[in-house]
């Protein structure tokens, strides 16, 4: 155990955690929403620190990240629990296990032994992924500096419901970060388990920080696929910026969403061309490899500049972050 960040202690040895948006009141014995954080005697601590439940290499692109270093691999660790409990998660049993269970599983590790890893796999970032990144934040952040200093770079993969304060702490050692941008807020409350404002505050802080984001939604049929919705996150994101790459993803049935289909290809497309007509740069559809919708065009001349079959490149056709047909920017980090 560690004792936590981003709490503060209130009357009678209860505590107000400020690590995410649910802003949790415990009181001693107690775990938060994401059953990682307990009081005991009026001091908040992390469970999870240090006990990792997975760690993997990964192509970039399975973030997925689009815009950041492609084709580089990405050293990628969790732990147990989230702060959401998403009826459709794909990785429910280790998200969902705190909730369920008295232990904390996981592998022992130290942030050197993190970094060292991610250097000895020849990884170009270390990825916080497969649960909630924020609910393992003090773990996250001691990782993340010692990397910082590596020359290695830090992704979240988070469903942005992070505090601003818990926020502004990691962004200077923060490179990038997917966030999805689920539904509605009707959505989040009976789906997810939160709101849907402190996701679009996330984005756009995230954004005023330096912290370049990339946003995915999960489409589900006839939960988050109309038109409506689809044209309103498009505006949203162009808001915001027009060079937000958007991912539109395909869902299949799991955990307890089972009754919906895969979402067809077909919506995917709609999707993308929603996002596309409101004057977004960058659209990708996401689950359905060899379509088309995965590859880099230019947003100017419509160009095709890096073409992908899942999580592979096939093809690079462009230097300096320049289309070599009409010399357009393409946005990113690390961009060939």
């Amino acid at each position: 155990m560690k004792e936590a960040m981003f709490y503060e202690k209130i009357e009678d040895a209860k505590v107000k955690c400020h690590l995410c948006n649910h802003y949790c009141t415990i009181s001693p014995d107690k775990r938060g929403i994401c059953s990682v954080r307990e009081n005991r005697k009026g001091t908040l601590y992390s469970l999870v620190y240090g006990k990792i439940i997975a760690k993997h290499v990964d192509p970039i692109e399975k973030k997925p990240l689009f815009h950041f270093y492609p084709s580089s691999r990405s050293y990628s660790i969790s732990t147990v629990g989230c702060n959401f409990r998403c009826m459709h998660c794909q990785n429910y049993e280790i998200s969902q296990y705190p909730k369920e269970h008295e232990d904390i599983p996981g592998l022992k590790m130290t942030p050197e032994e993190v970094v060292r890893e991610a250097e000895l796999s020849g990884c170009k970032s270390i990825s916080y992924t497969y649960t909630e990144p924020t609910i393992f934040m003090e773990f996250a952040y001691d990782c993340a500096r010692l990397a910082h200093e590596k020359g290695i770079k830090n992704i979240f993969v988070s469903n942005g419901y992070t505090s601003p304060e818990a926020t502004r702490v990691i962004a200077p050692y923060l490179d990038g970060n997917n966030i999805d941008l689920k539904g509605d807020d009707d959505f989040y409350k009976k789906i997810v388990g939160g709101r849907q404002q402190p996701v679009l505050d996330t984005i756009k802080l995230m954004k005023e920080l330096g912290v370049w984001v990339e946003i995915t939604t999960l489409i589900i049929p006839d939960h988050n696929d109309s038109e409506d919705f689809l044209r309103w996150v498009a505006e949203f994101i162009k808001s915001v910026d027009p060079a937000i790459p958007w991912h539109v993803t395909q869902f299949y049935s799991t955990y307890h969403l089972m009754d919906k289909p895969r979402t067809p290809v077909a919506t995917l497309r709609k999707a993308r061309q929603i996002g596309l007509d409101a004057g977004l740069k960058y659209v990708y559809e996401g689950n359905v490899p060899g379509e088309g919708g995965e590859n880099t065009y230019c947003h100017s001349c419509g160009e095709l500049l890096i073409e992908r079959f899942g999580f592979f490149l096939n093809k690079i056709k462009m230097k300096d972050s320049k289309c070599p047909r009409c010399g357009a920017h393409i946005e990113g980090i690390g961009m060939p």
